[in-house]
């Protein structure tokens, strides 16, 4: 088995740290929002670089959290601009239907502010899952068309071309069907399921 490939029973491992930690992330969300939020199980996948925006549509808002501490990976919140203003509206308090005009400031800012919230509750359970102080970065928003792969690249400053890629479908109450993604390097996620095998 080269470095690059994982076992199954690795990506199962994957899939329930990221079901959990997740699904603490989707309750913090949810009292954000006043509103339901299900994710579904996720699809745990080695994947090239390259094929990382595979599922996407053209204009996305983008919000990224890097781990700084404990974990190498990155966590992507994907949101078409409808759902930002819906989550927006959502969280100043409104039922989620006041959708009126662009996607401003205060609508990036409130959603880096959910990633915020959802991603500290993540590496906290994630950090007593593995047993290691977890740390995330400050959220970075980007609007991006999605053919500018090249930007995509740049997040990655890394040699490594395998990466793993968790996705989840993500709904709130019946208003937004978004995506979240995970990605780490697969030379990452095989210390990350041991780390969580001797945990248990």
């Amino acid at each position: 088995m080269g470095e690059q490939e994982l076992t199954q029973e690795q990506k199962d491992v994957l899939g329930e740290i990221a079901n959990i930690s997740m699904g603490n992330a989707a309750t913090t969300l949810s009292m954000m929002v006043n509103q339901r939020v299900d994710i579904t199980t996720p699809r745990v996948e080695v994947i090239n670089r390259s094929e990382s925006l595979d599922d996407y549509e053209k204009t996305c808002v983008f919000v990224q959290i890097h781990y700084i501490k404990g974990l190498t990976g990155n966590n992507v919140f994907i949101l078409k601009e409808p759902d930002v203003l819906c989550m927006t509206d959502l969280m100043m308090g409104g039922d989620g239907t006041n959708m009126q005009g662009e996607v401003t400031d205060l609508h990036l800012s409130a959603a880096s502010e959910a990633m915020n919230q959802m991603m500290g509750t993540s590496a906290t359970s994630m950090a007593s899952m593995l047993g290691i102080p977890v740390d995330i970065s400050t959220p970075e928003i980007n609007r991006i068309d999605v053919e500018s792969v090249k930007m995509f690249e740049k997040m990655f400053e890394s040699e490594q071309e395998k990466f793993v890629k968790i996705a989840f479908r993500m709904e709130i109450g019946d208003l937004i069907d978004s995506t979240m993604v995970q990605l780490y390097p697969v030379r990452f996620a095989v210390p990350m399921c041991e780390k969580f095998q001797g945990n248990q």
